[in-house]
This record gives C-alpha cells, structure tokens and sequence, in this order.
C-alpha cells in the first residue's frame, strides 16, 4: 500500500479554479444588484430584504433547468446565452402568478471545471438577470470527477419573486368572452429539444437553434400596472395545448385560432423535416408564442399596446368560451 499523500486537486477538484471563478464573476453579479440586497456572491448564504412598497407580500418561487438545448451549446462551443435560457424558464414562470422576480441563484455543476466556459455561462445568466429585473444573489460551482463527460455540465436555476397578496393571478376572474392575447417567442426557446436534437440528425437546420429564451418580465409587470390582466400562460414543456389550461377554471375553454399569427419558419421546418403531427407540434413547441395573456375583452386593445409600446411582437390569438368538466385549450 502506497503511503504517497493525495490532494483534492490530484482526486480531479480545483479548489484554486473554484475561488478563482466565484473572484470572475463577481462583477457581473454586481450589475444585477437591487437595493433590498443585503448580502450577495460568496456568503455561505445571501440575504435579500422584502421590497418596502408591498404591504403584504407573498413569495412566489419558481426552479428549472435548460434540458438538453445545453447539448446543442456543447457541440457548437457556445456557452454565452445558455445562461438567458436558465434564467428565463424560472423569471417567466414566477412572473405568470403576477410577481416580481426579486433574485435568482444558480447552479453549475461539472467533472472539471473550465473557468472560461464557466465564467461565459455564469455571464449570461447575469444578463438573464438584468433582463428579469433580479439580483443574481448566489449560486454553487460543483466539480464533481467522474459524473460528467468531458467538456459538458448540468445547470440548474432557482427564482424567487414577491406579488402582493391581493393582487396574485390564478386565473379565477377568467370567464367567457375574455380575449386571449399571444406574446411572440424567439424561438423554440427551451423546449422541445430532445426531438429538435432528433429532427438535426437528419437534416442540417438554417437556423440558430441556440437563440435564447425571450425574458417576458419588464413588458409584462408594466402591463399589469396598465391593465386588469385575468391570467398568464408561459407556454413551456406541454406546448400550448398543455400550458394553457392551467390557468383556466372549471367550466370555460380556450379557443385558439391557429391563424392568428404567423409560425415562424423554424416551426415550418422541424414540422416538415421530423414529419410531426400538429397535435404533437402543439404539445410539444410553443409554435411562436411564448406567453398568453388573458384579459376582458373591452380591455384587449389597450393591452396590446401596451405591450407593443414596450418591445413586444403581440397578437389576439382566440377567446374564452363556456365548456364543460375539465378547461381545455383547443386550437382550431
């Protein structure tokens, strides 16, 4: 038996590439920073004040990863936007219960670290961040030998909002005859990248695949400051078919109309290039709309725009209607 001392660094952990990481990123957390931030990157834990405007504040927290898009990130050696995806999927889903996403941690997980493409990744969700509006508070780098394939990691995404008591969306208020409004995607966002991974071995996409996912929550808090908005979809895993219905109550459907807006070519060509069926291409893709919003009808105009007056590509895709047993959403 050999008595040769071993070190962490010789078991395959850089406890030095780690320090050094956390010391890179600290600049780019420093630009996320809100006033209720009390302590951030490198404590053992952060701290974070309740913003003083709300008189009764309800926390809303939302988790979520990047799935197999990250793949895609890897063989093409783009490490820059996956981290917009991580914040977006988590930011936008705390956003549809009507909060304000307050701060987001983040974790990276690895077999050997690679401080560059970690700094990238750990970049763009700082980005992510400042497009949520949150503070990129804390997170953990965990390099772990012999659980990851050379050159690819795992992340994961944690956001916490706040929404006043009285003022949470469930979609309760929402009843027949209220207008159904579409916010555009920029792509295929995170979502549905197993069978896009498949479509690609078969033929060579003329589109960037690794477009990040559209960050819905400025434009979105600002319409909920101009309008009584009912309910919010963020139209994620299960499509629009799946996601939809969530927010609906018992006894009203969604009609959508499938030619209400214009389906982006990069759906035209995964439809036609993986032979898929609309059904599936509805359970599965957001098909070009990334966020619904539900309003009364004599409100739909001025919601939509709203939203356009800040930046966004918005359509009235179909209407609430009165239905039986369990709210659907049917696109015709």
């Amino acid at each position: 038996m050999s008595n040769e001392a071993i070190s962490y660094r010789d078991a395959g952990v850089d406890i030095d590439a780690g320090d050094a990481l956390v010391e890179a990123i600290k600049p780019f957390a420093k630009r996320t920073m809100r006033p209720e931030v009390m302590a951030g990157i490198g404590g053992f834990g952060a701290l974070c004040r309740l913003p003083q405007k709300y008189r009764r504040p309800v926390l809303v927290s939302g988790t979520d990863g990047v799935g197999t898009k990250l793949k895609l990130a890897f063989g093409a050696g783009r490490h820059d936007t996956i981290g917009i995806d991580l914040v977006a999927m988590s930011a936008n889903d705390v956003l549809v219960q009507g909060a304000e996403p307050l701060f987001f941690l983040d974790y990276f997980a690895c077999g050997k670290l690679d401080g560059g493409v970690a700094a990238q990744v750990i970049k763009g969700i700082a980005r992510g961040c400042e497009l949520a509006g949150c503070a990129l508070i804390g997170g953990e780098t965990a390099e772990m030998p012999g659980m990851y394939p050379e050159g690819e990691y795992d992340l994961a995404g944690f956001c916490v909002g706040v929404v006043e008591e009285d003022r949470v969306l469930d979609g309760r208020a929402i009843r027949p005859g209220d207008a159904i409004l579409g916010l555009a995607s920029s792509g295929a966002h995170s979502n549905g990248y197993s069978l896009i991974r498949r479509i690609v071995g078969r033929a060579s996409p003329p589109f960037d695949l690794l477009e990040p996912t559209r960050i819905y929550v400025k434009p979105v808090l600002q319409l909920l400051e101009s309008v009584p908005v009912k309910g919010l979809a963020h139209i994620t895993g299960g499509g629009i078919t799946g996601n939809v219905p969530r927010i609906l109550p018992r006894g009203v459907h969604a009609r959508i109309r499938r030619d209400a807006w214009p389906r982006p070519a990069l759906f035209q060509w995964l439809q036609r290039e993986g032979n898929v069926a609309e059904d599936e291409m509805l359970r599965v893709f957001n098909c070009g709309i990334g966020m619904i919003a539900v309003v009364d009808a004599a409100h739909a105009a001025q919601a939509a725009r709203a939203l356009r007056e800040a930046g966004e590509t918005v359509y009235q895709i179909g209407a609430i209607e009165a239905g039986q047993g369990e709210p659907e959403a049917l696109v015709v």
